[in-house]
């Protein structure tokens, strides 16, 4: 997921027009999406470190293993959910709907 990592000044207005108008659905829209993203990430996560769970708490199992730091610290580095979230409601890479649009369908 290629994010810019550096800090963005957002146009209100554009990001309101992208959600009907409004600026608070739109900061819904992406808090929805950004709790996706989250989740997704942290199951991908577990399941991977799960592989590494042991029944015997050996302190120096846990020291060493440097595939399982490896992999914590992956996940450290990528971008934050909601950096995530931001840049894909912008380039419209996921659909919404609004509880006003459903009442007019």
């Amino acid at each position: 997921m290629p994010t810019n990592p550096s800090i963005i000044t957002r146009d209100c207005d554009k990001l309101a027009d992208l959600a009907g108008g409004n600026i608070y659905e739109a900061v819904a829209i992406m808090a929805k999406r950004a709790r996706q993203v989250a989740l997704k990430t942290k199951e991908e996560l577990n399941n991977k470190l799960s592989e590494f769970a042991s029944s015997v708490d050996n302190l120096e199992e846990i020291f060493e293993n440097r595939e399982q730091i490896e992999i914590s610290k992956f996940y450290e580095r990528m971008p934050k959910p909601t950096s995530i979230a931001i840049d894909e409601f912008v380039e419209g890479k996921f659909t919404f709907r609004l509880p006003n649009q459903e009442k007019e369908d």
